[in-house]
């Protein structure tokens, strides 16, 4: 859920502060979607951060409960180890899914700021 909290309002801030990135997209050509795309999809990669840090001290300073829980199963160290690596791998990958889907969303304008026009229009509201 935070990765795409923070995908969905990292994507609708870059279109309204690059706006005329945007704008510059749509002159040369791209349909919304593309030129949308072309300014948040780097914000996408920013999302993830916090999910990668919380994978990376999993183990270090937290104990999982997925490991104890599978030793205290009766199974091996190395079989709990594995167990939770896989675990965090799925996460991540649903994470990633996620911020994929809302970035989409995004560009295609079905995703949009609170008090926005139903159109492509990422610049200040007047």
């Amino acid at each position: 859920m935070t990765a795409a909290s923070l995908a969905g309002r990292r994507a609708l801030d870059e279109l309204r502060q690059r706006h005329g990135e945007y704008e510059a997209g749509l002159a040369l050509g791209l349909r919304e979607r593309a030129a949308a795309l072309e300014v948040c999809r780097p914000t996408a990669g920013h999302a993830l951060v916090p999910a990668l840090d919380q994978t990376r001290t999993v183990g270090l300073v937290t104990l999982p409960g997925a490991f104890v829980g599978v030793l205290l199963g009766g199974a091996s160290p190395v079989q709990a180890g594995v167990t939770q690596l896989v675990i965090l791998v799925a996460l991540l990958a649903v994470e990633a899914i996620a911020i994929a889907v809302v970035v989409e969303l995004v560009a295609r304008g079905a995703v949009r700021a609170a008090g926005a026009p139903a159109q492509l229009g990422f610049g200040p509201q007047t």
